[in-house]
């Protein structure tokens, strides 16, 4: 690229018609071939009149730094029109990008094609730099040679600069077209065609947000489905939770806060100016902004504030079967996960009573007709929501428990607290997944 960006454009008797601006490269999406080898879409070419032509790479070819057309320009039939096409110019070009196999940001400082137009990846190291600075002549042949340091284009998450506003849209799909000025229509995550930044763990993607400035971790983050953000938000340090929550659209941050469990959507709110907080909890269902106004009311360092409302209640009366078809509507319908389905006196009321837990494993193993009132256990371990967080943590770790229900003073459930909320009271605060909460 550093050596087309500016090149002179000629006829094919050898007249200058224009220079080079700018190679666009087609998004994943609208490829043909998706997963296969990467090619130009378009180039830019300024005419001497300063009109902006939409050239097909096939029309031009490249001689001695000098790019010819098979045609006059005019004549030249336009390519295909590409929605949110990718310009290697202004969105690649000295921009920071994603190495998904090293899970790291790079610079990029030149970006490396093929005669046909293949891009093939970008250039990091020095040389690209000096190709940029230096006149071709003087580099010589080394300047032309694709870099050791050469990231292939499929293996890159390139990422958008400034920070997300409020008129963005909730998906991350970029928009405006080709030849745009630099700064101008840069709202979202771009991909080159594969992008498979989200194939990646939660807890790498969070790594790679923790080494990008907190405006490019928000843009990243931003480009992903509810579920995946929602998954790596967790495991991103509370200041650029705060920050990503702040700064993304209020519908954009209800959506991924809906895909998670009500503690930590809790723990998130909490953490944000009271403003922000009660404007996203406005835009939770009814049922869920009740379940995480309830939890926001306890104090953090208690069984209360770990606690969450994510859990499977039955009553007694019910079948193995039953229970066993209502976890699986559990887990499908509201995404939840279960260990133990607590037994109750009326699953009906909105505090019903605890009288036993069941684990998976022996629901599993039971016949279909016996109830849950035979299988479950009675023994049970139960903290009082006022609790204290270690000594939740404690309790769960002496009885090796995935969860203790909460239980006020009458005996009802409230919620349970998890093994890994536990954990994480047992960590040292640098080390935690749970942010602190600000009120």
């Amino acid at each position: 690229m550093s050596h087309l960006l500016g090149a002179p454009v000629e006829d094919a008797q050898g007249t200058r018609v224009g220079k080079l601006t700018d190679v666009l490269v087609a998004p994943a999406q609208a490829r043909e071939e998706p997963g296969g080898p990467t090619y130009a879409s378009a180039l830019l070419v300024e005419g001497q009149d300063g009109h902006l032509w939409r050239v097909t790479p096939l029309a031009v070819q490249v001689r001695d730094h000098t790019l010819v057309l098979r045609m006059a320009l005019p004549e030249l039939p336009p390519p295909a029109a590409v929605e949110n096409e990718i310009s290697l110019a202004h969105e690649v070009l000295d921009k920071q990008a994603v190495d998904l196999e090293q899970r790291r940001p790079v610079r990029v400082n030149d970006v490396c094609l093929e005669p046909d137009w293949r891009v093939v990846g970008i250039d990091t190291s020095t040389w690209g730099l000096l190709r940029r600075l230096m006149p071709a002549w003087l580099l010589g042949a080394r300047g032309r040679e694709a870099p050791g340091s050469l990231i292939p284009w499929e293996r890159l998450e390139l990422l958008r600069e400034g920070e997300p506003t409020p008129e963005e849209g909730l998906e991350g799909k970029g928009r405006g077209g080709a030849g745009r000025p630099e700064g101008q229509g840069h709202e979202e995550l771009r991909r080159p065609p594969s992008g498979p930044l989200a194939e990646l763990r939660p807890a790498d993607i969070a790594d790679i947000i923790h080494q990008l400035t907190p405006a490019q971790g928000a843009r990243l983050l931003e480009g992903l489905d509810d579920e995946t953000a929602a998954d790596i938000l967790q495991e991103v340090d509370t200041e650029r939770q705060t920050y990503i929550l702040e700064k993304l659209s209020a519908a954009r941050a209800a959506a991924i806060l809906r895909a998670m469990e009500p503690d930590e959507v809790a723990d998130l709110l909490a953490r944000l100016p009271e403003e922000r907080a009660q404007e996203l909890l406005r835009l939770l269902t009814p049922e869920e902004s009740e379940d995480v106004r309830e939890l926001l009311e306890y104090a953090e360092n208690s069984a209360g504030g770990l606690m969450t409302t994510d859990y499977l209640a039955l009553s007694g009366s019910r079948s193995s079967a039953e229970a066993l078809e209502a976890l699986r509507r559990h887990i499908l319908d509201q995404g939840g996960h279960a260990v133990y389905i607590y037994v109750v006196d009326d699953e009906e009321r909105d505090e019903p009573h605890l009288l036993g837990v069941v684990s998976i494993w022996n629901l599993l193993v039971a016949s279909p007709e016996q109830t849950l009132q035979e299988l479950m256990h009675r023994d049970l371990v139960t903290v009082r929501p006022e609790a204290d967080a270690l000594n939740v943590a404690e309790i769960i770790a002496k009885y090796n428990l995935f969860a203790v229900p909460v239980v006020n003073d009458e005996g009802a459930l409230q919620g349970i607290v998890t093994i890994d909320d536990a954990i994480d009271v047992l960590l040292p605060p640098e080390r935690r997944r749970r942010p602190v909460r600000r009120y």
